[in-house]
């Protein structure tokens, strides 16, 4: 998720990923996006192997990063541990042999809060973020999802210049008309500028999240250059053949955004078994649909279905076939 906060007159973007550890790969990308990263820890568990896989990626990403330890109106609240379990795995903050900042902070009082708005605005200073609004926006693709009115939609963050309602925005081989913008609100606006989180709609296919976006004039320049990009994907090797005597799962997988996706398949990577492989036959977002059933059905794959339905076509074809559709709701089952 991506939206702003307003403190002290002064807007702060925020993008939101989640804890659990399947979603590496979202964290990954949050930090590449981001220009200052707050590193949560909660005051009753202290660093967590996630905690960690955070660290690597802001770490990775080379940015300055801002300690908020949570939780703190809880019971069993015990900030002392808390502390030094960061100073354990080599995070020294501020007054404990290191020049990290950290603010104590309840997400359900709000205490807090305001001191950690003020050290972030404190570090975009330091940093001298600089960004020049006169230029055609250039960003992230943040998270795309198929919209079942609008088609593929995506969550754009602007990195640099201004999103305007004219042009195209191509990310990766997909592209738009930018017909409307909507803010992170869903309130339709007509222009969105620098660590401005943009949603746009009609991409001839879901981009990728993670994605570059830039601004091109034209139909005719955006399907050159998202042909240019699909032809880089493509030189992306494949993975290699089965081994022989190892028995194969092969699974389509299905879910309401990309990022659910990588995490899925994330988790998916690490179930290991002498005489058996899981094979991801293919992967996309939305309802399981009548194509994903045929796919099925032609490899033997199991559909996996995170969060999303399954078209009424798609079932019946299904149920005629014996396709299997297995449907959950949380990431780690």
């Amino acid at each position: 998720a991506a939206y702003i906060a307003l403190h002290n007159g002064r807007p702060v973007t925020f993008l939101d990923t989640p804890g659990h550890e399947a979603f590496k790969a979202l964290r990954t990308r949050g930090a590449a996006a981001a220009d200052i990263a707050i590193l949560v820890v909660a005051s009753d568990e202290g660093v967590m192997p996630q905690t960690l896989d955070a660290l690597a990626a802001i770490t990775e990403a080379n940015i300055p990063y801002i300690v908020a330890i949570t939780k703190i109106d809880k019971n069993n609240a015990d900030v002392d541990h808390a502390k030094n379990s960061l100073v354990e795995h080599g995070i020294y903050i501020e007054g404990m042999g290191g020049d990290v900042a950290y603010a104590l902070v309840s997400s359900k009082t709000g205490e807090g809060i305001p001191e950690l708005l003020d050290l972030v605005l404190l570090a975009a200073d330091l940093a001298e973020i600089t960004a020049d609004p006169a230029l055609n926006a250039t960003g992230f693709v943040l998270e795309s999802t198929q919209d079942p009115k609008r088609g593929a939609s995506a969550t754009l963050i602007v990195k640099d210049g201004t999103l305007t309602l004219d042009g195209f925005v191509v990310a990766g081989d997909a592209y738009a008309p930018i017909r409307f913008i909507e803010d992170f609100l869903g309130k339709r606006v007509e222009h969105a500028g620098p660590s401005e989180p943009a949603r746009i709609s009609g991409f001839s296919k879901l981009p990728a999240a993670g994605s570059l976006f830039s601004i091109v004039k034209t139909k005719k320049d955006a399907e050159a250059l998202a042909k240019t990009n699909a032809k880089e994907l493509a030189a992306t090797p494949e993975r290699s053949a089965a081994v022989e005597g190892v028995a194969e799962l092969p699974l389509i997988v299905k879910a309401d955004v990309a990022g659910s996706v990588d995490a899925i398949i994330h988790e998916l990577t690490k179930i290991t078994q002498e005489r058996a492989v899981v094979r991801v036959v293919a992967s996309g977002v939305g309802s399981v649909s009548e194509n994903d059933v045929k796919t099925a059905h032609a490899s033997g794959a199991v559909i996996i279905a995170f969060n999303v339905g399954t078209d009424a076509v798609a079932r019946d074809l299904a149920e005629r076939d014996a396709v299997a559709i297995e449907s959950f709701s949380i990431i780690y089952e």
